[in-house]
């Protein structure tokens, strides 16, 4: 496996990835469907923004998971603190695919001058929050039943970890 920058030709299988996660958990609160076409126009704006947009690769190239992340809050207050996503395939689940995209990011991050990473994970799933404290990340808070999905309410659990040790914030 490798890691490299997203390619608009991963654009069917980043897409197959988030479908899956959309139709089958409560990774993504959300219950619209995506194609490839989507999913380009995506990547293409989030790159066009300065943002990263990682995918792990199996030796023929083929798309084992992704990783990204974007603005945290719109306002330029928050410019230094980013909200990551990783989806991995379903069927490559638990080999360390998640753990080395975030490894990745969170070293994009730092190389950015990013601050703080966040991470908002459904209160229920305990894999994705041990991974992420496994890699330094912090629980600050649970806002209870601020979601809905397959007919229950969710609650959404947050992380943040601290990237830099910079005492005042960068000049924007």
């Amino acid at each position: 496996m490798r890691i490299r920058d997203a390619e608009g030709r991963d654009a069917a299988a980043i897409a197959a990835i988030y479908n899956h996660a959309v139709a089958h958990t409560t990774a993504v609160w959300n219950e619209t469907l995506v194609d490839a076409a989507n999913r380009l126009a995506w990547l293409t704006e989030r790159q066009r923004q300065g943002y990263v947009v990682l995918v792990a690769v199996d030796d023929q190239d083929g798309v084992l998971g992704y990783a990204t992340f974007g603005a945290w809050r719109a306002f330029d207050g928050y410019r230094h603190t980013v909200e990551h996503s990783v989806y991995v395939d379903q069927a490559r689940r638990g080999a360390g695919i998640g753990r080395a995209l975030m490894q990745a990011l969170i070293g994009r991050a730092r190389d950015q001058g990013r601050h703080v990473m966040v991470a908002a994970i459904e209160a229920g799933n305990t894999g994705s929050i041990r991974l992420h404290e496994s890699l330094g990340f912090a629980r600050v808070g649970e806002m209870r039943e601020v979601g809905a999905k397959f007919g229950q309410w969710l609650d959404l659990t947050f992380l943040q970890l601290q990237l830099d040790d910079r005492v005042t914030p960068l000049a924007p």
